[in-house]
């Protein structure tokens, strides 16, 4: 009899939440464990589940960045391991 042994390789990624993000998610950064290929879209999701309804409501107004570079695409862009994404609602002011 053979065993057949699945691996399935995580990373942990580091989310920095800030201005409304960060007051809707109740914490200024969490960690996250994705599997490996994972794309933003799946650690929105993620997050979503973590935190809610409301914070749900306020992720759609956000924009992300990803290690400081612009998310355009976040069902195209993978997360590499260690990446930090910073939530980002917007603004007012200049």
């Amino acid at each position: 009899m053979s065993t057949v042994t699945t691996s399935t390789t995580t990373l942990t990624t580091t989310v920095h939440f800030f201005a409304a993000a960060r007051a809707a998610a109740g914490t200024e950064a969490t960690s996250v464990a994705l599997p490996e290929g994972a794309t933003v879209e799946d650690l929105l999701d993620a997050l979503r589940a973590a935190h809610g309804p409301e914070f749900a409501r306020v992720l759609q107004r956000c924009s992300y960045l990803l290690d400081e570079v612009a998310v355009r695409d976040s069902a195209a862009t993978p997360v590499p391991a260690g990446a930090t994404l910073d939530v980002l609602p917007p603004f007012a002011g200049g």
